[in-house]
């Protein structure tokens, strides 16, 4: 396996030692190099052995398996939760045995402390002990101090690290079963669903590792801390004990219930996260349509919906958290008062004692046993989620495909088969042939009629319901929209297998490619982009062919790959590589191109999933036959056939290639699977990770997350205020008491004294109001401070959305889908989620201890010696060490991105690469990233490990300093300003550990932030809208003038429109044509200022550069190249924003033949569709964007190669009808398919970006030199001569209008007749 990253340095915690270990020198040199510059992913140090991600997945597949197996035979359903607890069970405990001691070491110190106030007490008590006896007590305190954080945090690392190779194992899984799903099972999910399971769902591993130990360290804590409380003070401790139970029950049932609500956010988030991805990959489709508007309405709708149930989560989250701060204070009260309605009377060391120990209970039982509670309710929710995943149907193999022994062979008898079951309906029945080598088999028929599906019948994703498929040799496949992956056209092409000179070249020539990589500037190593951006449709389609052929397999399936080309290229792949180079393999060719049909084998057409006829070219009745009108015939010779198969269905999931998001990755690379073959090019690239900032997060990330007005930041200012004071004027309240009352014992607690009351009702009034207060405060704290984190976590999402959108094509063209998703699902669910109870945990905590140093200081004012240096200290360390942890936090989320854009790339591909028996090495590729992200993560763990292990010291000195200190001068102070000293500084160690953990996590989840706020400010296209908007009724000529075009799709790529002087006529029918790759349909995207063209433009003597891109796009209908449709139903598709009658849906669908079809379905327009269409056939797709462009009823229709996929019989009449229905408009016609612009006036020949000819098309056919003749000859004889013959009729109707041709002016008169530009691109 090849790094992942161009250098990999070893890992140095394996050679460190023991006391490196400890104290984690061996991260020193990361340190020094992250604050003198940026830290790369170079920096990185490799993943340690057994964090590996294939090591991790495989051992918990192992369980998940055992579990399967075991449900199965109990005929039960298998618990993934057993085979995690059987997988981590002994790691887990063992770590669960340091946080006992963890929590134990905590325990014991409040005895130290007891004994040590003795002495100041009263030495002459027979309790009391001596100075000596004091001093070892303080030594025995301060190592217990010292050993408590050195295992807090050496527990929280290591626990993290379960937690982490836990993710990363679920997500190993998560990929394996991707790789497995049948297309049934892709009918039940989404690219979105399984991106939010790698995202958020796996991410509850990392926080239910931290807190599931203490379900039973809690617990256990508190009955050992109710014996030393019975011991201490009797039974009065249980009235504080109770409160304690009702304050957990209250707390558990909050958490659970807050819990419940994260399954209905979850699938809530699917939705978003689905939708936005829709948008992505559609992003041509909705600008061209100028629908972003509409589409922020509908994303910022869904966002509505789920901030509502986060919102409500949080509340309860918050609530709890907000108990935490005054609950101790009420069980303290509730005790003493207990004890001193038992008239028990308790010394100062006693009082003190009790205190301390309701303190270490405080963090255990009202923090982390809560927590645990509300994250194990979360996991248990995410782990039925990938559970349901995991058992979802795999794709069974049919039929084992033997090796390239004995005689190869597809044979096909009496087949039978349902995408869908449940309809009744078979996609294919009673099909049966045979092919053997050197045998050309060529499958022709109606769009939607089977011819995909027969295919993936013969690769095995369409299991049989009847009859049998036997497939002997290897198969090789072509998709019918082609699937190609980020990296070099050269890794594209040798997928894998080893690089052999000759055989690549021939491949190269076969596939017509010599060409198109002379143009390109590093020829094959040239960089494709993501998903193929970079290429036109025929290049991609020749490259797809091209790494089939170089498979030298036994078995080729070829769908439809001529229809992207145009007739040149398209004669020289049929002669070269389909008739040559695969003379002697297995072929099964589905085509639209008749003309091929006489150099086929033999031939099957199919008709509603139906052989209606199959032979040899000789046996149909005359040569020349069109091929289609036996189709006819066997419609009108329905009655005597065999019933038929009743009314069509859709597919579940019928195309894997087109159906997935185009989510490609900057990957790593990829050995080939065969282990022969150890010289293998790279599948995919180097990861190129995306840029980020450097350093600490800058003041105005945190501006942007408090952006509520300015009264509400105040009002939470001041509620923070009251809330601190009402804390402490209840120890000033009880101080006071105390003074008066020096009769009875004081105690002390927090930042005051408390003390056992007599019954003044004055007192108990006034200290139980300040209660009251304190707790309403912290509420009301808490939760406005999450209704404003929550509500700029909205705001940062929509913004965000709206500037993506805003955004050129071009970005998205630069940019991987996964990671644009990342920052919508990842980061935006750390701004939802984690950042709002993160920043009140640390908000809380900050004025908690803010407030003990205060009020250390205001007992014993030399406190301020050690205190002051030590915040100089740590806030330079904090400095230092957020440096390279912000470094290290931003690398994290970018190596993250990879991870899903590998996973939707590769559901992209999974035909393909289930066919070529790659799963293992995309596996791989998956592990590798997974790695790359995991050495992030680590570091991530180990440097705050770093920073607490310093603090720890830092911590252990102080503690030390106030201890010996206090024991010096404690002849001039009384037992409470003894007690009140030492047991706030122990305090102090305790709150100091977690509110600098949650310091850094709040900068952690601020880099989510940050990344957030860079998505709100790129560049961005020209206005959607200007202050001069053109009349209403224009365009109402259709003329169309361009001048001195030159366009590019990039500010520094080629030119692909050059020096375009032209101009088109009002009502003109104009056809475009040119080899694939001309520049025909950049064309569109200059009209469409996709890119901004340079020179000029006119539509009706109107700048196209001087109105806004709305007013321009939503005056012209489009259908763009590529079919883009969306999950819900037919009728959403076809009109999204319900802008057209119910009538006007079903004459469009009349006009391009889908009425009958989609009538038949039981749901008619209510049909729902899977992700991007997939269960309709791709001809079918293009035929329903076909009339959503209808729909529009612009002036203007731009159709761009919209009928490539379709039967030439379909497009023919379609064609008719546009042209009667658009008479008055002026077409252009953008083709491959010369039948579909031969009946135009004028035709455009491109070249290389330049107008080679323009002229009427009889004219041009009698120009023997000319681009056009040449292109119409490669067509075969006959066919030149139907369209030659064609062509002349045309030029004979078009005699006696007066057209003039050449140095065309824009004409100043307008007819006030309606016209439009018609734009149409299909195949020949």
């Amino acid at each position: 396996m090849l790094p992942v990253s161009p250098e990999v340095k070893p890992n140095p915690l394996q050679n460190a030692n023991f006391c490196s270990r400890l104290f984690v020198w061996w991260l020193n040199p990361l340190f020094k190099m992250g604050y003198k510059r940026k830290l790369e992913p170079n920096d990185m140090y490799s993943v340690l052995p057994e964090d590996r991600s294939q090591h991790l997945g495989e051992e918990l597949q192992g369980y998940w398996d055992q579990e399967v197996k075991r449900a199965q035979k109990d005929a039960q359903e298998p618990s993934l939760m057993k085979a995690i607890v059987k997988c981590y069970w002994k790691s887990y405990l063992i770590w669960g045995m340091f946080a006992f001691l963890e929590e134990g070491t905590r325990v014991v110190q409040p005895i130290f402390l007891g004994k040590m106030i003795s002495y100041v007490e009263n030495s002459d008590s027979t309790d009391s002990v001596t100075l000596q006896e004091a001093y070892a007590y303080a030594t025995v305190l301060s190592a217990c101090v010292l050993v408590w954080a050195v295992l807090h945090h050496l527990y929280f690392y290591h626990i993290q690290r379960v937690g982490m190779r836990l993710r990363v194992a679920v997500c190993h899984m998560i990929y394996r079963k991707a790789l497995r799903l049948s297309s049934s099972a892709m009918g039940k999910t989404t690219t979105g669903h399984i991106v939010n399971l790698l995202s958020n769902d796996v991410n509850r591993f990392d926080q239910v590792t931290m807190f599931l130990n203490y379900l039973w360290v809690g617990p256990l804590q508190a009955i050992i801390v109710t014996a030393l409380l019975w011991m201490e003070i009797g039974m009065s401790c249980l009235a504080g004990m109770a409160i304690l139970v009702v304050i957990l029950l209250l707390q558990s049932y909050v958490w659970k219930l807050s819990s419940s609500l994260w399954s209905k956010t979850a699938a809530l988030t699917d939705n978003r996260i689905q939708t936005i991805s829709e948008i992505i990959t559609g992003i041509r489709t909705i600008k061209m349509y100028a629908w972003e508007k509409s589409f922020i309405d509908l994303i910022t709708s869904l966002r509505r919906k789920e901030i509502f149930k986060i919102l409500r989560s949080s509340f309860f989250r918050g609530v709890n958290l907000a108990l935490f701060f005054p609950v101790s204070k009420i069980m303290l009260f509730v005790t003493f008062v207990a004890n001193d309605i038992l008239d028990n009377l308790i010394t100062a060391s006693q009082v003190f004692v009790v205190v301390m120990l309701f303190e270490a209970l405080r963090f255990t039982s009202t923090l982390y046993f809560p927590m645990a509670i509300e994250k194990v309710s979360e996991a248990v929710v995410s782990i039925q989620r990938i559970k349901n995943f995991l058992l979802l149907d795999e794709i069974s193999q049919c039929y084992p495909q033997l090796p390239s022994v004995g005689e190869m062979i597809v044979d096909v008898q009496d087949f039978t088969a349902f995408w869908e079951k449940e309809s009744g309906t078979p996609t294919l029945q009673g099909l049966s042939f045979t092919v053997r080598p050197g045998e050309l088999l060529a499958v022709i028929g109606p769009v939607g009629t089977g011819k995909s599906s027969l295919l993936s019948a013969v690769l095995g994703e369409l299991p049989p319901s009847q009859g049998k498929v036997s497939v002997h040799g290897r198969i090789a496949y072509v998709s019918q929209q082609p699937w190609v992956f980020s990296g070099t056209v050269r890794s594209n092409i040798l997928f894998g297998k080893k690089y052999e000179k000759e055989l690549y070249e021939e491949v190269i020539r076969a596939c017509a490619l010599e060409e198109d990589l002379q143009s390109f500037e590093d020829r094959d190593l040239t960089e494709i982009g993501d998903r193929g951006t970079t290429l036109s449709g025929g290049q991609k389609a020749r490259i797809n062919l091209a790494r089939a052929v170089y498979q030298d397999a036994d078995i080729y399936l070829l769908d439809d790959p001529l229809s992207a080309v145009d007739a040149e290229v398209s004669r020289h792949l049929f002669e070269q590589c389909i008739c040559q180079t695969l003379s002697k393999k297995i072929t099964i060719l589905v085509t639209h191109q008749l003309q091929y049909l006489e150099d086929a084998t033999q031939i099957l057409i199919l008709k509603d999933g139906r052989m209606v006829q199959k032979g040899i070219y000789a046996e149909f009745p005359k040569p020349g036959i069109d091929f289609e009108d036996i189709l006819l015939k066997m419609e009108n010779e329905k009655a005597e056939l065999p019933p038929g198969p009743g009314t069509p269905t859709l597919r579940k999931w019928s195309s894997s290639e087109s159906s997935v998001l185009s989510l490609q990755s900057s990957s790593p690379s990829l050995e080939d699977a065969a282990p022969e073959d150890k010289d293998t090019e790279n599948i995919q690239a180097i990861p190129s990770l995306e840029s980020c900032s450097i350093g600490m997060v800058g003041f105005k990330i945190y501006k942007n997350c408090f952006r509520a007005h300015w009264f509400i930041i105040v009002f939470l200012i001041l509620i923070n205020v009251a809330a601190q004071v009402a804390y402490a004027l209840q120890d000033w309240w009880l101080a006071d008491w105390a003074n008066e009352r020096s009769t009875i014992y004081a105690m002390v607690f927090g930042q005051g004294n408390m003390i056992v009351m007599p019954d003044p009702d004055w007192y108990l009034g006034t200290y139980s109001g300040l209660m009251v207060a304190t707790g309403l405060f912290s509420i009301t704290r808490s939760l406005l401070l999450i209704y404003v984190l929550v509500n700029s976590s909205q705001t940062l999402h929509n913004e965000m959305l709206e500037s993506i959108l805003k955004a050129p094509v071009l970005f998205f063209d630069r940019n991987p889908i996964g990671r644009i998703l990342n920052r919508f699902s990842k980061d935006t669910g750390h701004m939802d989620d984690s950042l709002p109870l993160t920043f009140l945990d640390f908000i809380q905590m900050f004025l908690f201890m803010t407030g003990v140093a205060g009020v250390m200081v205001g007992v014993i004012p030399w406190i301020a010696i050690p205190v002051i240096p030590l915040s100089i200290i740590f806030f330079l360390l904090r400095i230092y060490f957020l440096w390279t942890y912000g470094d290290i936090k931003r690398l994290e989320c970018t190596t993250r991105s990879p991870v899903f854009s590998h996973l939707a790339s590769s559901l992209q591909g999974l035909w393909s690469i289930r066919v070529y028996k790659a799963e293992q090495r995309f596996q791989e590729v998956f592990d590798a990233h997974q790695d790359l992200h995991s050495e992030s993560w680590f570091l991530l763990l180990t440097t705050f490990q770093w920073f607490a292990v310093r603090l720890d010291v830092i911590c252990a000195v102080f503690f030390i300093v106030i201890c010996l200190g206090s024991l010096m001068l404690a002849k001039t102070l009384n037992p409470g300003q003894f007690g009140l000293v030492l047991s706030l500084a122990l305090t102090f160690t305790w709150i100091f550990q977690w509110c600098v953990r949650q310091s850094a996590e709040v900068e952690k989840m601020m880099v989510s932030a940050e990344r957030v706020v860079e998505y709100m400010e790129l560049e961005k296209e020209a206005p959607w809208e200007y202050e001069y908007r053109p009349p209403l009724d224009w365009p109402h000529e259709g003329e169309l003038a361009f001048e001195d075009v030159n366009f590019r799709h990039t500010l520094d790529g080629p030119l692909v429109l050059k020096d375009l002087t032209e101009c088109t006529e009002s009502k003109e029918k104009t056809g475009i044509v040119g080899r694939t790759g001309a520049g025909k349909s950049s064309l569109v995207a200059a009209l469409f200022r996709l890119s901004e063209p340079r020179g000029g433009i006119w539509i009706d003597n109107i700048s196209i550069t001087s109105i806004g891109l709305h007013h321009l796009r939503k005056k012209m209908s489009v259908v763009p190249q590529e079919a883009v449709l969306f999950t819900g139903t037919m009728r959403k598709n076809l009109d999204p924003f319900d802008e057209h009658t119910n009538e006007e849906l079903w004459d469009a669908l009349e006009e391009v033949r889908l009425k009958e079809i989609i009538e038949s379905l039981p749901d008619k327009m209510d049909t729902e569709l899977v992700e991007s269409g997939s269960n309709l056939s791709v001809g079918q797709r293009q035929l329903l964007c076909l009339a959503r462009g209808i729909l529009r009823k612009n002036q203007i229709l731009i159709i761009d190669n919209a009928t490539s996929h379709v039967d030439p019989r379909t497009d023919e009449l379609i064609q008719k009808n546009i042209r009667e229905k658009f008479s008055q408009c002026t077409v252009l016609t953008i083709t491959h398919r010369l039948s579909t612009v031969i009946d135009s006036e004028w035709i455009m020949v491109w070249d290389s970006g330049r107008l080679d000819d323009y002229d009427e098309p009889y004219t041009m056919l009698q120009e023997r030199d000319g681009l056009f003749y040449k292109m119409v000859q490669q067509l075969g004889e006959a066919e030149a001569t139907a369209l030659t013959e064609r062509a002349k009729q045309v030029s004979l109707l078009c005699t006696s209008k007066d057209i003039t041709h050449g140095e065309h002016v824009i004409m100043n008169a307008y007819s006030g007749q309606p016209s439009a530009l018609t734009i149409f691109e299909s195949t020949p």
